[in-house]
């Protein structure tokens, strides 16, 4: 299961400090400690610092390729901000994140199939942000269409159903469940991915709600996740989770996993 580790985003007001501060040994242990935890990609996000974002985004990328080999998930709305980035990288990228709005859409796709990237497709358009079943299916679908159209292979794009709040929104990871699991039945060959901490905003005891939709999602065939892999108890739940749904054939990870002492 893919994981794209979360933690280097300018939301966090620590991490916004560093990068005011050039802080680069804050950033650039943030990226060992995400690589060490079991990362894929490490996201990076530079989006609170408006009018400078592409100048920031420039030194995180610096700071982070200095301290791991792992590929980068560049996170921002702004193609100007993406196609500014993509020069620097190393490794082919993910891009987080396109939707059906005509300029994200047009602006970051071309980029991402000159450039070999992967790229993460939220099932939003300019007139609705999906919540029910049928909208994100559909939205998908519309995302699969712009996708193969611009050239970029169907294995690269990474289907965000949009998870709402359990707190405001019952049916939340219901109508997310249930869209991950159509989603890859019907575009055979495409990925789905969440950003997990969504659904528990609001509600006590986060966390808790955050390993339970991680290893249900899981069930129904999410096969990639932004998330923290620093987080034990949620790697825990998420070796588990693909145990338990027969994606972890006779429980090696899951063996490995508490060998390694990441279960505990």
């Amino acid at each position: 299961m893919l994981i794209a580790a979360e933690r280097i985003n300018s939301s966090r007001k620590r991490v916004a400090q560093a990068i005011e501060a050039q802080d680069g040994e804050f950033i650039r242990n943030e990226a060992r400690i995400q690589t060490e935890a079991g990362a894929d990609y490490i996201d990076v996000n530079a989006g609170a610092f408006v009018g400078n974002e592409l100048e920031c985004l420039k030194w995180v990328v610096e700071m982070v390729q200095a301290a791991t080999k792992l590929p980068l998930s560049i996170d921002s709305p702004d193609p100007a901000v993406i196609e500014g980035v993509l020069p620097l990288l190393k490794r082919p990228p993910m891009i987080n994140s396109i939707t059906l709005e005509p300029a994200r859409l047009n602006g970051i796709l071309p980029l991402a199939a000159a450039h070999g990237a992967k790229v993460i497709g939220l099932c939003q358009s300019e007139e609705i942000m999906a919540e029910s079943t049928d909208d994100k299916v559909r939205l998908a679908g519309q995302l699969v269409e712009s996708v193969t159209r611009a050239g970029v292979p169907l294995n690269n794009l990474y289907i965000d159903p949009l998870v709402y709040p359990l707190a405001t929104h019952p049916q939340a990871a219901m109508a997310a469940m249930e869209a991950i699991e159509r989603i890859m039945k019907e575009y055979a060959g495409v990925h789905t991915i969440c950003g997990l901490t969504n659904i528990s905003y609001g509600l006590p005891e986060r966390r808790l709600i955050n390993r339970t939709f991680l290893a249900a999602a899981i069930s129904r065939g999410l096969d990639a996740v932004i998330l923290d892999p620093t987080d034990a108890p949620l790697f825990a739940a998420l070796k588990a989770g693909l145990a338990v749904a027969a994606r972890d054939d006779y429980s090696m990870d899951y063996i490995a996993a508490f060998r390694a002492g990441r279960l505990g």
